[in-house]
């Protein structure tokens, strides 16, 4: 269970996050809100960009909040951001394999990681293909498939179906959706997608103006008042 506990952040005079509580214990969970609601903040909380003044954030026991966001990245926490970091010189492998390049596993057992995690994302016949000839779909695939490599153990995305098809974003979401049987790992999503949302996340987080207004089941929380006034845009009854 990732335990997120009266977590607040300032920057200067602006509350991002106002005692923000929530323990996310499902496989695959949501954050969303509209625009400055704090949700990416909240997501650096939990990478280490940012330090709260004050809260905690644990996961089995592990307090986070002790860890460099490099010690976090070796414990286990892997995020994606809303523009995919892929090096346009390196193959698709090749961006995969940096990031297990430190590992002390042996080399043959790399590869092999590689390997399944671009079958898994549907990328292993364009593990050839170099990143700078890649589509914006083809970046993202492989961008998930690093952060599932080094046997992750939390695996946040930021905004992954921005700029998608519809049936791209139906793609992703089924491949998230695999994450977790596959690799163990817990899946966290901040997306303004709401039908991704809905098909992906066991559970929501909603966030407006760096306050908690919803947390619980996906489909119960769609449907709050509260939500749909501050998210969805209807009027709140």
């Amino acid at each position: 269970m990732l335990e997120i506990s009266n977590v607040s952040v300032k920057f200067g005079g602006v509350v991002a996050l106002d005692d923000v509580s929530a323990n996310f214990d499902k496989p695959v969970s949501g954050i969303i809100g509209p625009n400055g609601a704090g949700k990416t903040t909240l997501m650096n909380v939990i990478s280490g960009f940012v330090r709260p003044i004050s809260g905690s954030v644990t996961r089995d026991g592990q307090d986070l909040l002790r860890l460099s966001p490099h010690h976090r990245a070796h414990w286990g926490l892997r995020r994606s951001f809303q523009t995919e970091e892929i090096a346009d010189d390196l193959t698709v492998f090749e961006n995969v394999l940096v990031q297990i390049d430190h590992s002390q596993t042996a080399a043959r057992a790399k590869w092999d990681e590689v390997e399944k995690m671009l079958d898994l994302v549907g990328m292993a016949a364009r593990a050839d293909k170099i990143g700078a000839e890649l589509t914006g779909f083809e970046r993202r695939l492989t961008d998930v498939a690093k952060c599932l490599v080094g046997k992750p153990r939390v695996v946040m995305f930021d905004e992954p179906a921005g700029g998608m098809s519809t049936e791209e974003s139906r793609l992703l979401g089924a491949l998230i959706r695999r994450i977790n049987g596959i690799t163990s790992a817990q899946v966290l999503i901040i997306d303004h997608d709401v039908e991704l949302i809905r098909e992906v996340c066991i559970e929501t987080l909603v966030l407006d103006f760096g306050r908690r207004i919803a947390f619980g089941p996906t489909a119960d929380v769609l449907e709050d008042p509260k939500v749909k006034a501050a998210y969805i845009g209807t009027e709140e009854i």
